[in-house]
C-alpha cells in the first residue's frame, strides 16, 4: 500500500518533491539565477509586445530559457540530490501541478509555460515603460541559509 511519503518519492532518487522544491527555493534565491533572469529581460523586453498574436521569434526566446534555466537547476540540483533526475522531477511537477500554489511554483511556469513566460516579460516591458512603478529595490529577499 502506497504511503503520501511514496508519493513524494522521486522515481530514481531517495529524495522527496517537497525537499527538491526547497534546493530550488535555495536555487532561485542565488545571485547566478537572478543574473541569468535578468539578461533574459533586459535582451528580450522590448521584443515582446502586449497582443494576442505571437511572433515565432518568441518561441525560440522561450525554448533558449527554458534550456537555460533546466540546465542551471539541473546543474546545480544534482550536486545537491543523489541520483536527481530532472525527467522525473518533471512527471512530478505535472502531476501535482493543480494543486501547488506559491511563489516556486509561479517562477518554475516561467520555464515550462509560455505563457507564464510571456506574461514575465511583458511585465518587465510595462515597467521598463513606466506604465507600472517598479518596487523591487523597495524589497529585500535574503536567504535564511547560509
Amino acid at each position: 500500500m502506497a504511503t503520501d511519503s511514496d508519493d513524494n518519492e522521486t522515481a530514481k532518487g531517495n529524495s522527496s518533491f517537497d525537499e527538491i522544491i526547497g534546493h530550488i527555493e535555495d536555487l532561485l534565491m542565488e545571485h547566478e539565477f537572478q543574473s541569468i533572469q535578468q539578461r533574459f529581460l533586459d535582451t528580450y523586453w522590448s521584443t515582446f509586445e502586449p497582443m494576442d498574436e505571437n511572433k515565432l521569434i518568441y518561441t525560440e526566446i522561450f525554448n533558449d530559457y527554458n534550456k537555460t534555466i533546466e540546465n542551471y537547476l539541473n546543474k546545480n540540483l544534482k550536486e545537491l540530490v543523489p541520483n536527481f533526475s530532472m525527467d522525473d522531477f518533471t512527471n512530478e511537477l505535472q502531476k501535482k501541478q493543480p494543486q501547488l500554489d506559491g511563489e516556486v511554483f509561479e517562477v518554475l511556469a516561467t520555464f515550462t509555460d509560455f505563457l507564464a513566460f510571456k506574461e514575465l516579460i511583458l511585465d518587465y516591458r510595462a515597467v521598463q515603460e513606466g506604465k507600472v512603478q517598479d518596487l523591487s529595490n523597495s524589497i529585500v529577499v535574503k536567504s535564511l541559509c547560509n
